[in-house]
């Protein structure tokens, strides 16, 4: 494990896909003016595992719903595959957000109410994909996830580590160009969230995923390729793991 600077990992801009620049937010109230991130630069490169580590209020929250476009920030830019998300209006940073962004949650954000090839399909529903296209595009991402037999499942009758399987399998449906994974292992049993992180860590190495996952858990952080510690809504330093 090596610690460097930011301006001494590679980055070459060919394979740069996602970048902020000087990101910033900003919370007013009547009351008090919080400053929950204050000029964040990171590059992140194609295929690369990265993790976002800091204690509780650190800004992490607040990083990653910029970053995947759920909320404006208050200066700075996030691109994404070189497009400066926020210059477009709101309707279209929702195609973007759709098309170029995946998201796996703690909770899983699963529709208990319909199976789980229906909720894998959601996100190329929105698109306008084909019926016979999307259907089989999701059986094959099950089937790559080790799930396919769950696929007329609803997703309250399977375990955590098999929901939180099919939320990953939602997150692949439109091909993104980056996952963001909010403490996917959070609810899980260790053994089961360390069954997870690995299947991350498979998309990310084998499948080229590009992947940035909150963690709080350290042994998993010094896993990935690399880890942007926050703190005080700052980047405190970035680690490469070896």
């Amino acid at each position: 494990m090596s610690l460097v600077g930011p301006a001494m990992l590679d980055r070459s801009t060919d394979n740069i896909v996602l970048q902020t620049v000087n990101l910033t937010k900003v919370f007013n109230s009547s009351v008090v003016k919080v400053v929950a991130l204050k000029d964040v630069n990171i590059s992140v490169r194609k295929g690369e595992f990265v993790s976002i580590v800091g204690p509780s209020g650190s800004g992490k929250s607040t990083l990653l719903n910029l970053l995947g476009a759920l909320d404006r920030p208050t200066r700075g830019q996030v691109l994404i595959d070189g497009i400066d998300v926020f210059s477009l209006n709101d309707a279209d940073v929702a195609r973007i957000r759709n098309k170029k962004i995946g998201f796996i949650f703690q909770s899983y954000n699963l529709i208990n109410r319909t199976t789980v090839i229906n909720n894998v399909e959601i996100p190329s529903i929105i698109t306008g994909m084909p019926k016979e296209r999307r259907t089989n595009r999701a059986r094959k991402i099950l089937k790559l996830l080790g799930i396919e037999d769950k696929a007329d499942f609803k997703p309250s009758v399977l375990s955590g580590g098999q929901q939180q399987r099919v939320a990953i399998a939602r997150a692949l449906m439109n091909n993104p160009s980056v996952i963001f994974a909010d403490e996917p292992t959070g609810n899980l049993d260790t053994k089961t969230g360390q069954e997870v992180f690995d299947l991350l860590k498979d998309l990310s190495h084998k499948y080229n995923r590009t992947i940035l996952m909150v963690t709080h858990n350290p042994e998993l952080s010094e896993a990935t390729d690399r880890s942007i510690y926050i703190r005080d809504g700052m980047i405190e330093k970035e680690v490469v793991n070896q």
